[in-house]
């Protein structure tokens, strides 16, 4: 299914109006590295910001995007139910994140970990914290 279709589903479903607005920030979204608010927001020009936050945080309690955490600032990016799953290494000083492509044999040890605690799994994140190849030589260790 198409993105802005399964954004129009997700929001009737909720009682909520499709809008040019968020369409706007789903089309933003779309096939990016993961963006700061502010990011967005310029990617969105032509939407109020006030406008893209309300979007955001509507996005958010619909989980249609999600936050990664990057130190004490995040980003956002569309959730597994509009792309593909993927976890994250994160650039403690730049601040690049990459996807990384998922691994079976990790989903499936994650999935026999929450069996062995008696735990039904519905989705998980990983972020992995450390240093881009850029900036390994000028920064060294943390």
């Amino acid at each position: 299914m198409q993105p802005s279709a399964q954004l129009e589903q997700v929001l009737k479903q909720h009682g909520q109006s499709v809008t040019a607005a968020r369409q706007a920030v789903l089309a933003a979204l779309q096939g990016q590295e993961p963006l700061t608010m502010g990011e967005l927001v310029i990617r969105c020009n032509d939407i109020d910001r006030a406008t893209v936050y309300r979007s955001v945080a509507l996005f958010e309690r619909l989980s249609i995007v999600q936050r990664l955490q990057a130190g004490w600032k995040y980003k956002l990016e569309l959730s597994d139910a509009f792309h593909e799953h993927h976890h994250h290494a994160t650039c403690l000083h730049c601040g690049q994140v990459v996807p990384l492509s998922e691994d079976p044999k990790l989903e499936a040890y994650l999935h026999d970990l929450a069996v062995a605690y008696n735990f039904t799994l519905r989705k998980h994140q990983i972020e992995l914290s450390g240093l881009c190849a850029t900036c390994q030589p000028t920064v060294g260790s943390l």
